[in-house]
């Protein structure tokens, strides 16, 4: 590791010095000090970790726009976002000092100014911000040009980089980083990469999340201040089982007049985590402002809505002229720049420790308080109640989060064990197509060896090409060269190919002139039915399947459609968390000598259900009992260790499902199942690929469908289970359950 020593911020150029001074920054902050010499030096990697708000981006670009201000030919600084919206706010910021500098700040996507590209291709210079699709299609029909526009690119910085790590997309973009070091002939003198997030758990392994081949170093570079000021509030609800009694209140409508009462008349995100619920929310406050004869002042905020009416909203919550609450999914999560907030409210449990730790820090800027609060329901206990809500789990599992969040600096590390072979194949074509034809071997060196899919075998790509040609993707020459089949012409042909990820075809939803945004192709919906769509009810006019449009006008009533969405991954140190909570009885947060409460007396009483539970059941040293005639096995582990229990015991012809982290046996007996466990425990657990096939379906990514069976076996097995975890739980469980019995 390259050693740097401090320097102070009069070694940047003269001119942003300037810019910060304008700023009336007495002094840089302790994460832009600590960058200065990495980033300057140009001979490592970076990792900038550090909290929302802390001044990341200025800890990159001020020191690099320094290095590069007086180079006036080719791309300089290549900025790769997973988001447009993010791309157009760093456009906006980095405005100030493109100008100071006389640099050239472009914008790249799919939304971009036509001119603005025309003139980058004309002469190409200063700083490019882009997407990994937009790269890929440059890489794959602009290759020439590329080559020579990156010839002189000094550094390489990807925001946000948490939204890669680990997913289908992230290793796509390492692919393309490592190829545009190939076609620009800078494997042997690599180009700096710097990531940005405020999110990433396990530091220590980043470096090889940034730059699989390890071919440069990585300065990690994380701050120590954090000054911010939390406010937190959990409260709970309780949905009612009779709902023809007069004092009947729905959890939803209770939780929707809170919301009313916390956020009117400010600027608030209220986190929903699904587009379903967000329409439904956003439509209840609504109605809410209408019936007290109110300007609306809350709008939802999804990835479904159309980009005016997302843009419009972003727009309104940056100015901040007029109250503002943004009813959303993960769509504001990131760090876009949405002004002054004066609070997030989760509502339902979060999707993970990170996307909460993401989410709180919008609010608390300016030197204000941050203040998060989470709203939880749960329902009253009928005499047939599942565990999960006796245990009153989506209450326990915020708690544990909250806790965690709080008291320790841990979040999700990245899966970087996967295979990944749907992006394989995606990049395997996408070369292939960049170059017209190439080897095998060669193939193997770019993709494999020197770029990001390290896990995959000779062996393993050798089975890949054979299926490929099989498929008619590929074709291998005479010569020995591989070029596009007939099919693989006509996939890489499509505008959609540029796009690791799959794009799902979908409805555009029009009202009048006007798009209000896309619903999937599998959302039923008929002429005259009344839809909730960006907070606002419609009726279904016309559906056109031939021309994927779906005709509606104002209405005031309407329910929520169908959308697009899929499952979280909970974490195993979440669930120890749960677990550990429930043994020791305490929910609060200890600081110093004291405990502190952060909940509401409903929450409170939902709580102390969940304990009395718990103890009357002995689940301290109890994982396996019977409830309400259906065995239940609570590993309090995450998910894939819960998925892989499930898949050993359909594999000895048990009937299980498994929910919240709770696996359940159905016509069984309590002694068949503990038998079950200490027998698993006491052999050699199956391979993974060996447990997929009891996987009905199995083709998740966009490139499935294309594997051989072995392969999709071994990639949908290495995604889904956790072999070590389950072999260490079984083992414990061994000796818990020898324990019982033998008494």
């Amino acid at each position: 590791m390259p050693s740097h020593l401090p320097l102070s911020h009069e070694v940047l150029d003269k001119r942003i010095q300037k810019w910060i001074n304008q700023q009336g920054w007495p002094e840089l902050r302790e994460i832009q000090q600590r960058a200065l010499s990495p980033v300057i030096a140009k001979d490592t990697d970076v990792l900038i970790s550090a909290a929302t708000a802390s001044g990341k981006t200025e800890a990159f670009f001020l020191p690099a726009l320094s290095e590069v201000a007086d180079q006036h030919e080719g791309v300089s600084i290549l900025y790769i976002s997973p988001l447009k919206a993010l791309i157009n706010d760093q456009y906006r910021r980095l405005q100030g000092l493109g100008d100071l500098l006389k640099m050239r700040i472009t914008s790249w996507h799919g939304d971009s100014s036509p001119g603005q590209k025309a003139q980058l291709r004309k002469n190409p210079s200063g700083v490019l911000l882009i997407t990994p699709e937009s790269l890929e299609a440059l890489l794959m029909t602009k290759s020439g040009w590329l080559k020579k526009a990156f010839s002189a690119l000094q550094y390489v910085v990807i925001d946000e980089f948490h939204a890669f790590i680990g997913q289908e997309r992230g290793q796509h973009l390492l692919s393309l980083l490592n190829r545009l070091e190939h076609t620009t002939g800078r494997l042997k003198k690599p180009i700096p990469r710097v990531a940005l997030s405020a999110t990433l758990g396990e530091l220590e392994t980043i470096p090889q999340s940034l730059r699989p081949n390890q071919s440069l170093p990585c300065a990690i570079i994380t701050s120590e201040q954090n000054h911010t000021q939390l406010k937190i509030q959990l409260k709970g609800y309780l949905n009612p089982i009779d709902v023809t009694a007069s004092e009947y209140v729905d959890a939803r409508y209770a939780i929707a007049r809170d919301l009313f009462r916390f956020c009117r008349g400010g600027s608030h995100l209220i986190f929903a985590n699904s587009r379903a619920r967000t329409e439904t929310i956003a439509a209840q406050l609504t109605q809410f402002c209408l019936d007290e004869q109110l300007p609306n002042e809350f709008f939802p905020h999804h990835g479904s809505l159309s980009k005016e009416l997302r843009e419009a909203l972003e727009k309104r919550l940056l100015r901040g002229r007029y109250p503002t609450s943004a009813v959303c999914t993960m769509t504001l999560e990131l760090g876009l720049d949405v002004g002054q907030v004066d609070s997030v409210v989760q509502v339902t449990t979060p999707s993970s420790l990170s996307s909460l730790r993401q989410r709180m820090g919008r609010s608390g800027r300016r030197d204000a308080p941050a203040v998060l609060r989470v709203l939880i329901a749960e329902n009253e206990v009928a005499h047939d109640a599942p565990l999960s809500d006796l245990l009153r789990l989506e209450l326990i599992q915020a708690l544990a989060m909250l806790r965690l969040l709080l008291t320790s600096k841990w979040f999700e590390p990245a899966d970087i064990s996967q295979y990944h072979f749907s992006t394989l194949i995606h990049q395997v074509l996408s070369v292939v197509a960049q170059w017209g034809g190439i080897r095998a071997e060669q193939l193997f060196s770019l993709l494999c060896q020197e770029g990001p899919f390290q896990n995959v075998t000779p062996a393993h790509f050798i089975t890949l090409l054979r299926q490929l040609g099989k498929a008619q993707l590929l074709t291998q020459l005479g010569s020995g060269e591989l070029t596009l089949g007939l099919v693989g012409e006509k996939i890489t042909n499509h505008y959609s190919f540029y796009a690791a990820f799959k794009t799902p075809e979908e409805y555009r939803v029009i009202a009048g002139a006007k798009t209000l945004g896309t619903l999937p192709v599998d959302t039923l919906l008929l002429q005259g039915q009344h839809i909730l769509f960006g907070g606002k009810g419609w009726v279904v006019m016309e559906v056109n399947v031939d021309k994927k449009v779906i005709l509606v006008k104002r209405s005031s009533r309407g329910t929520v459609p169908h959308f697009e969405g899929g499952a979280f991954t909970i974490h195993g140190r979440i669930r120890q968390e749960m677990y550990d909570m429930l043994v020791a009885g305490e929910y609060r947060i200890p600081v110093g000598d004291r405990h502190v409460d952060f909940i509401d007396d409903m929450a409170r009483i939902l709580f102390h259900e969940s304990l009395l539970y718990f103890n009357q059941h002995g689940l301290k040293d109890n994982a396996i009992i019977s409830h309400a005639g259906i065995v239940c096995i609570l590993p309090w582990q995450g998910d894939k260790v819960v998925a892989t229990l499930t898949a050993l015991l359909l594999r000895l012809n048990f009937e299980t499902s498994a929910y919240g982290g709770i696996i359940e046996v159905h016509n069984s007996h309590l002694s068949s199942v503990q038998e079950a466990i200490i027998a698993l425990a006491n052999a050699p657990l199956p391979a993974v690929e060996v447990l997929a096939t009891l996987a009905e379906e199995k083709v998740v990514e966009k490139f499935d469908e294309y594997l051989p069976e072995e392969l999709l076996d071994l990639g949908y097995g290495e995604r889904t289970f956790d072999l070590p975890n389950t072999q260490r739980w079984l083992v414990r469980a061994r000796a818990q359950l020898l324990g019982i019995l033998g008494d």
